[in-house]
């Protein structure tokens, strides 16, 4: 970019994310003058600035023009600092005066005033100084505060610092300030302590990224988000991978977000470390190469001069994803010598001498689980990027945190990533959608497809299923069962400042999803204190079909901008008594059944099935003469891949499962007794897979089609299975869901700590989950049993022989099914089809998240046995 003031040259810059300012005091005129702007698209600059997200054109930072005396105040470093204790301040500040003038000043004063928040002078401190022509002068002085109002996260408590220069008259020439929190940030035995408490880092990462203004982001987008990151649970903001906008960082000063400051550099497409040679030259890397030298050590000096007063920026990175060469260790031992007050961080220096954090992007669960067992460890392990959250992911979130909360050398990391970077999009039908990779005229260029929507939220804000996951494993207050039958709990407060005093705890204690009895805890615990609790349960009867949960809660007790009253902050379930559950069998009365030449025909007082005796298959369900179905139950293997699916090429590597519950043929079918039970039995082949499938078929008077499936893998080698299930579909006049099991958002086996089990009401419409390239969407886990029903109140009630994984949608499967290949597809091309397509199954594959670019989910969520079983019972209502 080049600035141009009345057609002369003034200068250039091309770092675009960092404040670039350019004296123009000799290219003015009297009147009119024209102030010219060009700018480039590309420019060598380009190559530091590889980050995954929008190539846009433009300025997103803001522009304007200022005027100073000739004498003035060029710049001050303001150095808060706390005593051993974390009691006492003490606050060092730099003041660099400049004079302009040919002519030395003498008899200037700088007046420095230290402010509390409610207005009153902390100190007011003068300092006489005579200023040399053209010079820039360094001022320094220090002052001792008293037991100040400590900053974090939970308590962004701010002073303002206040300087003016005075000229020797007395007369006001300039005053600057800036507000400043003390706080000390160590790296002390190994741990990142901040006010001496070892920060547990709840992070994500953000990219700047507005739906209608691209990389401009204004101020009610900026609320948006540090709101929401709060009512997540989220504490720290690794601000990827450039400086993001000052009124950022000033917004997190004032509402506490620890941030990770980093530097505009990324050099991805020039290779990075642990890549061949072909990928990564140190002879061709720029990190490597000295002509590029300046050009990254002038975007970290910028980084650290622009916000090193802020308080909210505690590590510096030395930027993200460019190779570990000799200039970035240049840069880390100028930021330590420039600023000893915070940490330096730099994903691929590994674990070289040029990071005091060890910070990996993605690492495998082993090495987590090998920094975890050091015994010897003098740098925290805080990943700055983990859990990719693209698509229906962030699986298994609870796993990591089970293994970083297992280690004093483990301290957290950073979600990829915030928000997708989408736009709005409206299709040639008028239906609205969220733009990506190949839209808006990109098709024919090179492109990542949906790969720049990772977030946590939608484009809008509108946070992902998966969010409410983060904030129930990153929540600050954990419950833990001592002794739960007898309603023993152990509360542990890992807040770092705040005690529990702040909020409510209730409880609810539930029998088979109903709550029997409510009743509030009172605790009062210090940070990083834990004490057991006892709730004094009802008295509960172990009996069959009959199980009891405790669900505790807490919430704020005074609401603020950011959090309002009564807002759910942390929550658990335990389960006091489920053994017994399913244990309970229904013995009743069976229906008739009628062996004809082509069916079996099963008759109760009021349901008819037919069982066809050329597909082992129902072929026929009537409930006082009205149909219900549209599709009768049939095997089901397959999902529509998840952006993870696809990144692991389980659509390849599975996709013999895709049609092997359809492409089945029937090897026997016959009545036999069991149990005292009259099954009709049909045993089954899956052509594609050569594997047996047996399903059982039982009626009883009241009504009660019990279905039983099993799966036996024949000698072929086959893939794992990505579901084991059933497949129906019914009118789309049963519409409303009721069920009993985790809820009410969308779950999965490996993403289902924050959803409760407990009776949930709502809609089948309302279960779709609109992912911005659709995929598998809108399942629940560990239903005992639900409900689907007209307004009139009839349908069909469907219970678990054991816990069931289901979907009510209004589309099928194969509608957010791409195919093998990865097709360019968007929520507007899902239209809601006139029928509720109801998934019953045993279970299918978690969703992973380790990366999505081909981590398997964790082995304990994938379908790898030889054999699988399970039941249902579909009942009328």
């Amino acid at each position: 970019m080049y600035i141009w003031v009345n057609g002369e040259k003034v200068g250039y810059t091309e770092n675009t994310k960092s404040p670039a300012e350019f004296d123009i005091s000799k290219y003015l005129k009297s009147g009119k003058n024209d102030l010219a702007i060009e700018v480039y698209r590309w420019s060598d600059g380009s190559y530091l600035e590889d980050q995954d997200m929008w190539r846009l054109s433009g300025i997103d930072r803001n522009v304007y023009l200022y005027s100073t005396d000739n004498v003035r105040i060029a710049d001050f470093f303001a150095k808060p600092d706390l005593d051993a204790k974390y009691k006492n301040g003490s606050l060092s500040v730099d003041v660099s005066l400049k004079n302009l003038s040919s002519t030395s000043a003498n008899n200037q004063k700088v007046v420095a005033k230290l402010v509390d928040a409610s207005g009153k002078n902390v100190f007011v401190k003068e300092l006489n100084v005579n200023l040399e022509a053209s010079k820039v002068q360094t001022l320094n002085f220090s002052q001792n505060v008293s037991s100040p109002k400590l900053w974090s996260s939970e308590t962004p408590n701010l002073y303002t610092l206040i300087l003016t220069l005075k000229d020797a008259k007395g007369n006001i020439v300039e005053t600057v300030g800036t507000q400043i929190g003390f706080r000390k940030v160590e790296l002390k035995g190994g741990q990142l302590l901040v006010n001496g408490v070892r920060l547990m880092v709840h992070g994500v990462n953000i990219h700047e990224h507005n739906p209608e203004t691209g990389h401009y982001q204004d101020e009610a987008t900026m609320m948006k988000d540090i709101k929401m990151m709060k009512q997540l649970n989220i504490n720290s903001v690794r601000c990827s991978h450039y400086p993001n906008n000052i009124l950022w960082v000033k917004l997190c000063n004032k509402y506490g977000l620890f941030l990770v400051d980093e530097a505009n550099i990324e050099s991805h497409g020039m290779g990075v470390e642990g890549q061949p040679l072909i990928w990564m030259n140190p002879k061709t890397n720029p990190g490597y190469l000295p002509e590029w030298r300046e050009a990254h050590l002038d975007r970290i000096y910028s980084l650290v001069e622009r916000d090193k007063n802020m308080p909210s920026v505690i590590i510096w990175s030395l930027g993200n994803e460019s190779a570990n060469g000799p200039v970035f260790h240049e840069a880390y031992k100028w930021i330590k010598k420039r600023d000893n007050s915070r940490l330096v961080q730099f994903e691929q220096a590994k674990e070289n001498e040029n990071t005091d954090i060890v910070c990996p992007m993605y690492p495998t669960i082993e090495y987590m689980k090998e920094y975890a067992a050091r015994k010897e460890v003098t740098r925290p392990y805080i990943m700055c990027e983990y859990s990719h959250a693209m698509g229906n992911s962030s699986g298994n979130f609870q796993e990591y945190w089970d293994i970083i909360r297992g280690s004093k050398n483990m301290q957290g990391g950073f979600i990829w990533d915030w928000v997708d970077q989408g736009f709005y999009g409206i299709d040639e039908a008028g239906r609205k959608y969220w733009t990506y990779g190949g839209d808006m005229g990109s098709q024919n260029y090179l492109n990542d497809e949906n790969f720049c929507h990772n977030g946590l939220v939608y484009a809008d804000r509108t946070p992902h299923p998966g969010a409410f996951e983060v904030k129930k494993v990153y929540q600050n207050i954990l419950f833990k069962a001592v002794d739960i039958k007898n309603g023993i709990i152990e509360i542990n407060n890992d807040f770092g400042f705040t005690n529990l005093n702040k909020y409510n705890f209730r409880y609810e204690v539930l029998e088979n999803g109903k709550v029997i009895k409510e009743g509030i805890l009172n605790v009062a615990l210090d940070p990083k204190s834990k004490k057991q609790f006892k709730i004094d349960l009802p008295k509960l009867e172990s009996k069959e079909g009959t199980e009891y949960l405790l669900n505790v809660f807490a919430s704020t007790k005074t609401g603020s901008e950011i959090l309002p009253q009564n807002f759910e902050i942390a929550k658990e379930q335990f389960v006091i008594e489920d053994g017994k559950y399913f244990a309970k069998s229904e013995n009743g009365s069976l229906a008739k059944v009628q062996d004809e030449k082509d069916q079996f025909v099963l008759t109760s007082d009021n349901v008819t099935v037919k069982i066809s005796k050329s597909t082992g298959l129902i072929s026929y369900y009537s409930l006082k003469g009205e149909e219900y179905f549209k599709q009768y139950p049939e095997p089901n293997f397959w999902r529509a891949p998840t952006d993870n699916d696809i990144g692991n090429k389980m659509q390849i590597r599975t996709n013999v499962w895709r049609t092997a519950g359809k492409n089945t043929s029937l090897e026997s079918i016959q009545q036999s007794e069991e149990n005292g039970k009259k099954y009709i039995i049909a045993k089954l082949k899956l052509n594609d897979v050569a594997s047996d499938y047996t399903i059982k078929y039982a009626l009883g008077n009241d009504g009660a089609l019990e279905i039983q499936a099993s799966y036996k893998k024949g000698n072929n080698p086959v893939p794992e299975l990505p579901r084991f299930g059933m497949i129906f579909t019914l009118k789309n006049t049963l519409e409303n869901l009721d069920y009993y099991g985790r809820g009410p958002l969308e779950n999965y086996p490996d993403r289902k700590t924050a959803s409760l089990k407990g009776i949930y009401t709502s809609k089948v419409a309302d279960q779709y989950v609109p992912y911005t390239r659709p995929q598998e969407n809108g399942y629940k886990t560990d239903i005992r049993w639900f409900k689907l029903s007209s307004n009139l109140g009839n349908g069909l009630e469907i219970k678990g022989l054991q816990p069931l994984g289901i979907s009510t949608l209004n589309n099928y499967p194969n509608d957010f099914d791409g195919g093998i290949s990865k097709k360019n597809i968007h929520s507007s091309d899902i239209t809601p089809r006139n029928e509720v397509v109801v998934c019953v199954d045993l279970t299918q594959r978690g969703l992973g998240g380790d990366n999505s670019w081909g981590a398997p989910p964790h082995e304990q969520y994938t379908l790898t046995q030889s054999e699988y079983s399970y039941g249902f019972v579909i009942k009328p209502l």
